[in-house]
């Protein structure tokens, strides 16, 4: 697999990439990148990728003729190479979101190229977009200064998949997203950290209890944080009445008076902690999952 970045910052790329899992499955062989900076196709004396919009307006619009020639030259490599194909890939906020089913497409193509157009100031003249472009893909609902740092996390999410590129099998089918999923919480040494313990179920050293409860959290911090994607995943039917069983209680919760409510939250706090209660639906001020 070999990717070729277009992009006006080959050095933040080529960088970036070199740090861990990509870096090792780079340095195994498992994949190839290069950049093309659509400067050295600049066609006036000052390389000028960029020129006013029309029409008025904030901001600059990148030149389709300099990018034009840049995909030119990195879909050449990428056939020299013996890729059995170039995919030619916008970075935009404008693009399909990306996600873990999208990712896993894409790495499937073991001898794919991939260029990705990484673009900076207010966009891409939309010329060369309809006519270059194979796909848009956006990493999320918000703006970054260009398309580097999307490009970097697209290929990440790519390599990751690759067989041989962690090393641990297993890992990469144990993540967020995987099965429609968040992943379940995870812990390690001290058993004790700032007064509490790590949930029994995980000492046990019973496989089957140990599955059964990281099922569990993962179905919790799934309907707690992402309730959108339980619509999607792929659902058992123990884990639709271990849903039903967990909604109940909120549900009436929910229906309770005010003072019922106050005392209940004063049973649940002189009872068991989150940690000893592994089935239980994270709490409302739970900390926030490190990224």
């Amino acid at each position: 697999m070999r990717f070729d970045v277009v992009t006006l910052f080959p050095e933040l790329v080529l960088h970036a990439s070199g740090f861990g899992i990509t870096g090792r499955a780079r340095e195994r062989g498992l994949w190839s990148l290069a950049t093309v900076n659509p400067r050295d196709f600049a066609q006036d004396a000052h390389r000028s990728v960029d020129d006013r919009p029309y029409g008025g307006g904030p901001g600059m619009v990148m030149l389709a003729e300099p990018l034009a020639a840049a995909l030119a030259t990195a879909r050449a490599a990428q056939r020299d190479a013996g890729c059995s194909g170039s995919t030619v890939i916008h970075l935009s906020p404008a693009g399909q979101p990306l996600t873990h089913a999208r990712v896993m497409q894409l790495a499937a193509q073991r001898d794919a190229g991939y260029v990705l157009l990484a673009g900076r100031y207010e966009g891409i003249d939309e010329r060369l977009i309809a006519r270059e472009v194979d796909c848009e893909i956006a990493i999320g609902d918000f703006v970054v200064s260009g398309g580097e740092l999307p490009a970097l996390m697209l290929i990440d999410a790519i390599v990751r998949q690759l067989p041989g590129a962690m090393n641990d099998a297993a890992s990469p089918e144990q993540e967020s997203f995987v099965g429609g999923l968040l992943d379940t919480p995870h812990y390690t040494r001290p058993g004790v950290y700032a007064g509490e313990r790590v949930p029994e179920v995980l000492l046990s050293g019973h496989h089957a209890d140990i599955a059964r409860w990281r099922r569990q959290q993962s179905l919790a911090r799934t309907a707690a944080r992402r309730p959108e994607l339980l619509d999607e995943a792929q659902l058992t039917l123990e884990d639709r009445k271990w849903l039903a069983a967990m909604a109940a209680p909120v549900a009436d919760n929910a229906a309770a008076s005010p003072a019922d409510r106050t005392a209940s939250a004063g049973d649940k706090k002189a009872g068991m902690t989150s940690a000893q209660a592994p089935t239980s639906l994270p709490r409302k001020n739970e900390r926030k999952e490190q990224a």
